[in-house]
């Protein structure tokens, strides 16, 4: 018995120095608590406001969205412009791929020939869009016949060694 009243004596010694080192001068929980309680208000106001604007943004987003798709349909398409886009676009491609291929030799003598075939088709297709300017098939066959035109220039001027 002696034994245990030593151990629990030494026990009650060291946990009162233990105790005098960890404790605090004062109870520092109400502050905590404080500090906790202001946190939680000031912050789920905060938080309310700021989901409710993030789904009023997503909202006015995605209206816009939705409104200009709705505009795009129903505005009626200026194929003139597109057609003249889509012209300058093929010319200038064809002109730069024209100049790189300058001083190289032909594979075939009649290629200019060809493109000038090529050319009159190109024309002949522009008259009739003038025609019918809302031709989804005239369009993508003016984009075949520029398609060609390049494919033809490239052909023309490649190196045999790259031909099969």
């Amino acid at each position: 018995m002696k034994s245990n009243l030593d151990f629990e004596l030494k026990l009650a010694e060291k946990l009162r120095c233990v105790a005098k080192e960890s404790l605090p001068e004062r109870d520092l929980w109400p502050g905590i608590e404080l500090a906790l309680v202001d946190q939680a208000v000031i912050k789920e106001p905060a938080n309310r406001f700021n989901k409710v604007s993030l789904i009023a943004a997503s909202v006015l987003v995605l209206s816009f969205i939705a409104w200009s798709t709705f505009e795009q349909f129903n505005r009626p398409l200026n194929d003139s412009v597109l057609v003249a886009n889509l012209s300058e676009q093929h010319q200038l491609q064809k002109q730069a791929l024209l100049v790189q291929v300058k001083g190289q030799p032909a594979l075939t003598q009649n290629w200019q020939e060809q493109l000038k075939v090529l050319d009159k088709a190109e024309l002949a297709i522009k008259a009739a869009l003038k025609n019918e300017p809302n031709n989804m098939a005239l369009l993508k066959l003016l984009q075949n016949v520029y398609q060609q035109q390049i494919n033809l220039i490239e052909r023309v001027h490649s190196p045999k060694w790259t031909q099969i």
